[in-house]
């Protein structure tokens, strides 16, 4: 794997009126995801610019990013979870510290290379053609079908639970549609700190990648970052932490726990919003329901809860 330095250089032509620079780049081809990148550099007629800056018929464009290479990728005989699996669809239950698709760092022992190892290298190549634009995807590291083929949404490396993978190109396709009209649901299990003032309640915050910590993510006014809706209803309050279950109505990276997070209830064990704790992160993907891609019937995915939840309450009781 290698770190490319990119470069992409437009002129501005005939535009009826002007455009926003990044609804301008997404049109020849310019993934947005790359211009909120940190390390981008974007260059208006010379000078240095913002996304939302608007551009005109005449102006020059010089962006300058960097990505990751992957020279290749391996099948690995990794044992997987499954809850279910026909022609079209894997479901599986992802172990916690198990990285969904290859990324810097993490190029091996990825749900990416236990599904080449369980469907050969060919599996792959099947979705050569395809787009993945889901939202859950769009944070994503890489783009390439080819770094990441079947999968349809992701689970942060420390949270276990529910996946669905495609195994078809129509799948594939169905799916991501599913993920990205929000026709899906999807209900995490949580622990997290302090003592709640409400029993339920709704986040509904823009989401923005950290300038000043990419690896973090924070709630943003309206006209920056994307939107973001969470739902929450606390199950069990215990003495300076809660029980809770959670609705995402939208898939962005680290959605609960920024969220969460910005009601003052970090997660139990997450370092990047919390402090250290001494344990594991505290979030599992209890559940998934989605419309099969072709036998037009709904259908429910769940994975148990994890010892950890238990034993982490159990050991705060004792």
């Amino acid at each position: 794997m290698a770190i490319k330095v990119q470069k992409f250089a437009f002129t501005v032509e005939e535009l009826e009126e002007k455009m926003r620079l990044d609804a301008y780049l997404a049109l020849q081809g310019l993934r947005r995801s790359v211009l909120g990148e940190p390390d981008t550099l974007i260059l208006l007629n010379g000078k240095p610019a913002k996304k939302g800056k608007s551009v005109k018929t005449g102006d020059t464009l010089l962006i300058t990013y960097t990505e990751e290479i992957f020279e290749g990728l391996v099948a690995e005989d990794i044992p997987l979870d499954v809850l279910y699996e026909d022609e079209e669809l894997l479901a599986i239950n992802k172990e916690q510290g198990m990285v969904v698709h290859p990324a810097l760092g993490n190029h091996e022992g990825t749900v990416v290379n236990a599904l080449l190892g369980r469907y050969g290298m060919d599996f792959s190549k099947l979705f050569l053609d395809e787009e993945s634009d889901s939202e859950d995807l769009e944070e994503a590291t890489l783009d390439s079908p080819l770094i990441r083929p079947g999968i349809v949404h992701r689970l942060d490396k420390d949270t276990s639970g529910t996946m669905v993978i495609a195994r078809t190109c129509e799948a594939h396709r169905n799916l991501l549609a599913q993920f990205k009209a929000h026709t899906t649901t999807k209900t995490y299990i949580a622990l997290a700190k302090g003592n709640f003032s409400r029993v339920e309640g709704s986040i509904q915050n823009n989401i923005k990648r950290d300038v000043r910590n990419r690896k973090r993510f924070v709630t943003c006014s309206g006209e920056e970052g994307r939107t973001a809706l969470t739902h929450y209803r606390v199950l069990r309050q215990f003495q300076g932490f809660a029980l809770v279950r959670i609705n995402i109505h939208t898939g962005r990276t680290h959605q609960i726990r920024v969220h969460l997070t910005s009601l003052g209830h970090p997660l139990i064990g997450d370092v990047i919003y919390g402090k250290e704790d001494g344990t594991t992160m505290m979030l599992h993907a209890l559940q998934l329901e989605i419309d099969h891609p072709s036998k037009q019937e709904r259908m429910t995915f769940r994975s148990p809860l994890p010892a950890r939840f238990l034993q982490y309450v159990q050991g705060r009781r004792s």
